[in-house]
């Protein structure tokens, strides 16, 4: 029998277990004792030397353990967006102003002693956050003080704070009369923030990506380019081979690869023409359940994905379809750098210890097809024009009837065509471009959604009845 390089030491019998430990550190990336369930850590700490070795074999991250946590810490080769922090109520993804207000009290907390009342944590936070200018804190003003909730549930739901007395809803409501006190657990909070570089180092947002010394030759850029792959594949629904470099699409097709994550996670990984899925059938190993149970965004998304297929599938309708090249993955990132960069702040900064942005001095040129990626690129992408959307949520609205796509949205459907896009575009589904969307080959995996509104199919999830589309052309 061939020796596994992933789980090596565990039994067969075991291995279930351990997989389910290892998607709850990738999913969650922080376990407590009660987060994000009862005795999540205790599963995680039985397997925790095995898994600390993969995660630094495989991705080049770091699982640290307690007794009472356990963390994981990534190495970022890019920024991603869909990777949002969410509200404990209503899943929305935090805001600049609820992400800094994380931060600030993060900070605040760290100065504190064993208890705190919101009051006093808000006569901390308010001056720092008013000499950060357009954030600021006033407890009159519309949304602060939700903002501030938002953060102090997070928070409690992840074990840093513990409420022992009062209720935050009573202070949100009048924060002359109302408060609540906290205890705090110092060392969850010390586990939640930890950047792998000190920020007052960095004179980029480039210096908090991992940028590994390639060295030279055929062999260092090759590990570098499977760890790459191997990353992207756990982080992302779905990879297409033109997004990356050549190195890193030659490491996705290796079948050692698919081999080592569906070892580790217990998921299969499917191969096509245009990349490579990792594929959870049961829903529970994503962030984003897609169709998902309900809710009108994920089925008006799921429509329009049919609607589309429609669209590609009429020859009267496909030929007049255009073909655009999508946007080059390299230059959409260094736009976004550049645009975080803006409001970096230079005070502070220690010039002689920053982390500036990475340039890859180390690249050899001798054994791979830099046109690779590119020449994957140039089949183009099927542009489906904003008005060509629209036109196909009114069609919806008229099929299915306004009140079918509940209170929120049955008066707006610009509303939720935008959001049902939006959803769309962090799945990598479709790219949203000016003008329209471009269609992505893997949304064609739902081109036969079925659904009937407002009731969802009886499992409670759209009807997936069909394959994947095959590679051949």
């Amino acid at each position: 029998m061939a020796a596994h390089r992933v789980a090596a030491s565990v039994e067969t019998a075991d291995l279930g277990s351990y997989q389910q430990a290892a998607r709850l550190m990738l999913l969650h990336g922080f376990v407590t004792e009660n987060y994000p369930r009862a005795k999540a850590l205790g599963l995680v700490l039985q397997w925790a030397d095995e898994l600390a070795k993969d995660f630094r074999n495989l991705f080049g991250y770091s699982l640290q353990t307690s007794a009472r946590h356990a963390r994981l810490l990534r190495r970022l080769d890019a920024f991603d967006d869909s990777q949002a922090f969410l509200t404990v109520k209503s899943k929305r993804p935090f805001d600049r102003r609820r992400l800094a207000y994380l931060c600030l009290i993060l900070a605040c907390l760290q100065r504190s002693r064993v208890e705190i009342n919101l009051a006093d944590l808000v006569k901390l936070l308010a001056p720092s956050a008013n000499t950060i200018e357009h954030l600021g804190f006033d407890a009159t003003a519309p949304g602060h003080k939700d903002a501030v909730v938002d953060v102090m549930d997070w928070l409690v739901d992840r074990g840093a704070l513990r409420i022992s007395d009062g209720s935050m809803e009573d202070w949100a409501r009048d924060h002359d009369r109302g408060d609540a006190l906290f205890d705090i657990d110092h060392n969850t909070c010390a586990a939640l923030f930890r950047p792998n570089k000190p920020l007052q180092h960095l004179v980029s947002a480039a210096g908090l990506l991992d940028t590994p010394a390639a060295g030279t030759g055929r062999d260092p850029r090759r590990r570098i380019a499977a760890q790459r792959a191997r990353r992207l594949l756990i982080e992302y629904p779905v990879v297409y081979f033109g997004d990356t470099d050549a190195e890193t699409a030659a490491a996705l097709r290796q079948p050692t690869l698919a081999e080592d994550l569906a070892r580790l996670t217990g998921l299969p990984v499917e191969r096509r023409a245009e990349g490579v899925m990792l594929v959870d059938t049961s829903g529970h190993f994503t962030d984003k359940r897609f169709p998902g149970r309900g809710g009108a965004v994920n089925r008006t998304a799921g429509l329009i994905l049919a609607k589309v297929a429609d669209l590609r599938e009429d020859p009267d309708r496909a030929s007049s379809l255009r073909y655009l090249l999508p946007p080059d993955p390299g230059e959409e990132h260094a736009d976004l750098l550049s645009r975080i960069d803006m409001a970096l702040p230079q005070a502070g900064t220690l010039e002689a210890l920053a982390h500036g942005p990475h340039t890859d001095a180390g690249h050899d040129a001798d054994d791979t097809d830099p046109a690779a990626p590119e020449q994957e690129r140039q089949a183009g992408l099927p542009f489906v024009e904003h008005s060509a959307l629209e036109q196909m949520i009114t069609e919806l609205y008229e099929e299915f009837g306004p009140s079918s796509f509940t209170n929120k949205w049955q008066a707006d459907p610009g509303g939720l065509l935008a959001e049902a896009v939006a959803l769309l575009a962090d799945l990598r589904l479709v790219h949203i471009v000016p003008g329209g969307v471009l269609v992505r080959p893997a949304a064609g995996r739902y081109r036969n959604i079925t659904a009937v509104l407002p009731r969802p199919a009886h499992d409670g999830q759209f009807a997936l009845d069909f394959p994947l589309e095959e590679t051949s052309r």
